[in-house]
């Protein structure tokens, strides 16, 4: 635990707020907090929302397959067997943990994107009405 420097004239008193934290820190944090997205109105295509997911769901699905291949040639092959029977699920369970997780994603971002339309629309009417 660190110990405040005492002032000069000895008193305990803590600097005032305004130094330790200035407008234009708390800017910065509040921009760095949020995405670009948010404060943006332009309006982006399904593939500049969409892409993360999408390639989540992808790799998932290809390491699941993956997963498949290895545990069909454990069944096929006689030798590298526990190789294949160790590793076989190990990517199966990667595979169906990255495609689930991808398939949860989209709608959550669907879910976000109707959130922020009707934010956007009750900004809209608050401004009709404030002027």
């Amino acid at each position: 635990v660190e110990i405040p420097p005492k002032s000069p004239d000895g008193s305990e008193k803590s600097p005032p707020s305004k130094e330790l934290l200035t407008s234009n820190t708390a800017s910065t944090l509040c921009i760095s907090s949020r995405s670009e997205s948010v404060w943006t109105s332009a309006s982006r295509s399904k593939w500049d929302i969409y892409h993360k997911p999408i390639i989540v769901v992808s790799v998932g699905a290809a390491i699941f397959l993956f997963g498949i291949v290895i545990i069909s040639l454990s069944c096929i092959q006689s030798a590298n067997k526990n190789v294949y029977k160790m590793c076989g699920p190990a990517f199966l369970s990667l595979g169906l943990m990255l495609l689930v997780c991808g398939l949860v994603w989209i709608p959550i971002i669907r879910k976000k994107q109707n959130q922020r339309q009707k934010s956007q629309f009750l900004q809209i009417l608050r401004s009709f009405f404030n002027r």
